[in-house]
């Protein structure tokens, strides 16, 4: 029976969510995240919360509960404020605020004493040392609230539920220290390398850490026991149970508890973190015969695990100082590009964008490996890469190059047999490729994307060594664009939850701009250029495809000479981003101002097909909009984060009606595509 984490979950949920009302800032998210830094260490708060912590448990991104118990004492009285094991009465949230970096809730406890848990996974675009390590923190801040002192007491608790997505799986565990810090250990003891159970990883070691400072006490045993003895005597015995057994058997959790002795009105602090190691990340076809396991990139940079785990620990206070310059960086660009509601939008995409990031190899060649959460788990999917990349080119152009490399490794070394550009590399972990070109077939999309991403990293970056590294394959892309980006056959798209399309107005344009873009590469590397005039006369042609000059207002269609239909025009973006001045000024504006007439309640519709809408190509248009049209994709994209009744973590795929997810189609949650969010910050 699983009391302690469900049963008893849904009644202090209910008691929670009656008895506390807390503010929201900037807005109330969808859902919320805690600890979000990796595929595997990717934890939310959900919706069906109500964005309250205490009484709810934390989840992985897939929905599973991770078991995550945190209590408070008060002059010996202890409440709950994060989870939702049975016995204390919840603490009050008083509010929940979230920014590039951090989630922060604060809490009242019994009207005397004021609680802060912030969640901090920080993001360290230009340090991959730091960067490359799976962990997160926890602070805990506690002052009085009435001006009198009072005794407290923190404690946390993690379950092996994050070890495995299999719940019936041993769990081993050990206590240790090193140096200043103390760590629970835990691990899955059937490991199994590049496997999954329920998208959870099947490998690697976990731990729990905080400071070896006084008032510290711990204990590892039977979830119910660990948390009993808190909640009674608000200390721990520092036992150790040493009966290895399943998950799910009598749930063993690994517990701190600090004593914060005498609290007044100045804030004390206790700091956890939490995170997995793996020695291997990803196994991958590159330039070698046969497949790669590649170490984790932290490798390169700490000794071994408990050095990497000790120094991430120990790094707290500069990981606070270089996320407040971040959040403050994001917060402020994004005012500035287009006021408060962009700000609400790029915010909460930062953590989502980055916790689908695996870094992997050495120092002198790094890589970064993308996993296509929720929607089919996929590796490198280009077209989810160019969704993303606007965040990499605004924060740093070399991750985008990091997440380049392998597709190019992989086709460049024979591995890949079709003359288009391949659409992954496989199911992650496994970057297999596909020896015999059977991959999803979207040949003109991914063209046109790996030629349009590796120029906006060249132009961002001034590699343009880059481009004549890979101008082979390149111009093989481009060639493939000269036979199908006119009139694209009937192929799959980047939207392909809508199905096969014959003659799509925007997926040519892509191969267009992508036939423009290999112009501009071809002159600076100092190759002749074969390719521009075909574009220049593709585009004139197009334009007489592509647009229903007799609507009111005009407007391009979703496929050639359909006049009932139309679409986001979103591959518009890549011109403006390229700084080609390719397509007339008159097709933005024309797009701009039939935009506006067909807004719904939460959003501009992908296309007619559906009145689902798709917020990072909502970000794309909007970032290459007049001020009125930009300002209303913003708008009514804030608006529906605040007002969604989806409950996960921040889906890109929405009915822009209604709101909600979409009836009929696919639900997705945790993209990385919401880097794209940034397409406006991402501008020359």
């Amino acid at each position: 029976m699983r009391l302690s984490h469900l049963s008893a979950g849904i009644v202090a949920l209910a008691t929670g969510i009656t008895s506390a009302a807390s503010t929201f800032k900037p807005t109330r998210a969808p859902a919320y995240p805690l600890l979000v830094r990796s595929p595997y260490l990717n934890s939310w708060l959900q919706g069906e919360s109500g964005g309250l912590l205490p009484g709810s448990w934390p989840r992985f991104w897939t929905g599973q509960i991770l078991g995550w118990q945190g209590f408070v004492a008060v002059d010996g009285a202890t409440y709950n404020w994060m989870g939702a094991a049975p016995g204390p009465q919840n603490v009050d949230q008083v509010s929940v605020e979230y920014t590039s970096t951090k989630t922060i809730f604060t809490f009242d406890v019994a009207g005397a004493v004021t609680l802060t848990a912030t969640f901090l996974s920080p993001v360290y675009p230009d340090d991959l040392a730091k960067q490359s390590q799976q962990f997160s923190y926890v602070s805990l801040k506690a002052k009085s609230s009435d001006g009198a002192a009072h005794s407290v007491q923190v404690y946390m608790d993690v379950t092996g539920e994050w070890t495995s997505g299999d719940l019936s799986q041993t769990v081993n565990w050990e206590f240790g220290t090193s140096g200043d810090v103390s760590y629970h250990k835990f691990f899955r003891a059937n490991q199994q390398v590049f496997t999954e159970s329920g998208e959870i990883a099947s490998w690697g070691t976990w731990y729990l850490a905080t400071s070896s400072a006084d008032g510290l006490t711990q204990r590892s045993g039977f979830a119910d026991d660990v948390r009993a003895q808190f909640v009674d005597k608000n200390v721990l015995d520092n036992s150790a149970d040493s009966q290895f057994r399943a998950v799910n058997d009598r749930w063993p959790v690994f517990a701190f508890a600090r004593d914060l002795g005498r609290v007044n009105d100045q804030e004390e602090e206790v700091v956890f973190s939490l995170g997995l190691v793996q020695d291997e990340v990803i196994s991958f076809a590159g330039t070698e015969d046969g497949m790669t396991s590649l170490p984790g990139l932290w490798s390169a940079f700490y000794e071994n695990d408990a050095d990497a785990m000790t120094a991430f620990y120990s790094e707290y206070s500069d990981a606070l100082k270089a996320s407040d310059a971040l959040d403050d960086k994001i917060q402020r660009d994004s005012v500035a590009a287009a006021g408060q509601d962009y700000a609400t939008i790029t915010t909460l995409a930062v953590r989502q964008a980055f916790g689908a990031l695996q870094f992997a190899g050495s120092s002198s060649k790094p890589y970064i490996f993308l996993k296509e959460i929720s929607s089919n788990s996929d590796i490198q999917t280009v077209d989810v890469i160019f969704p993303a990349y606007p965040i990499l080119l605004y924060l740093n152009p070399d991750l985008l190059r990091y997440l380049l490399e392998p597709l190019y490794e992989n086709q460049e070394s024979g591995r890949y047999p079709n003359k288009y550009a391949i659409h992954d590399l496989g199911t992650f972990p496994v970057a297999r490729g596909y020896p015999d070109g059977n991959d999803e077939a979207m040949p003109l999309e991914e063209c046109g994307n790996m030629i349009i991403m590796t120029l906006a990293y060249a132009n961002r970056s001034g590699d343009i060594d880059y481009l004549s590294q890979h101008y082979s394959k390149l111009s093989q892309w481009a060639e493939f664009l000269v036979e199908d980006s006119l009139i694209p056959a009937n192929q799959l798209s980047t939207d392909d939850f809508a199905g096969t399309l014959a003659n799509q107005t925007n997926l040519a344009l892509k191969g267009i701009i992508g036939l423009k873009a290999m112009s501009r590469i071809a002159r600076l590397t100092g190759n002749d250029d074969t390719f521009g005039a075909t574009a220049d006369d593709y585009l004139r042609k197009w334009q007489g495809f592509a647009i229903n000059t007799d609507a009111n207002p005009p407007h391009t269609t979703l496929s050639y000479g359909d006049n009932s239909s139309h679409g986001l025009l979103y591959n518009l973006y890549a011109d403006r981003l390229l700084s080609l001045d390719f397509v007339p000024q008159s097709i933005y504006d024309m797009q701009s101002d039939f935009y506006k007439t067909v807004a719904l309640e939460y959003g501009v519709p992908l296309d007619t097909r559906h009145t689902w809408t798709k917020s990072d190509w909502e970000m794309f248009c909007a970032a290459i909009a007049k001020p009125d049209t930009r300002a209303l994709f913003i708008s009514l994209l804030a608006k529906w984060i605040g007002q969604t009744n989806t409950n996960r973590a921040m889906t890109d795929l929405y009915d822009a009606g209604t709101g909600g997810y979409p009836a009929g189609g696919p639900t997705f949650v945790a993209r990385p595509v919401q880097g794209g969010t940034f397409a406006l910050l991402a501008l020359p």
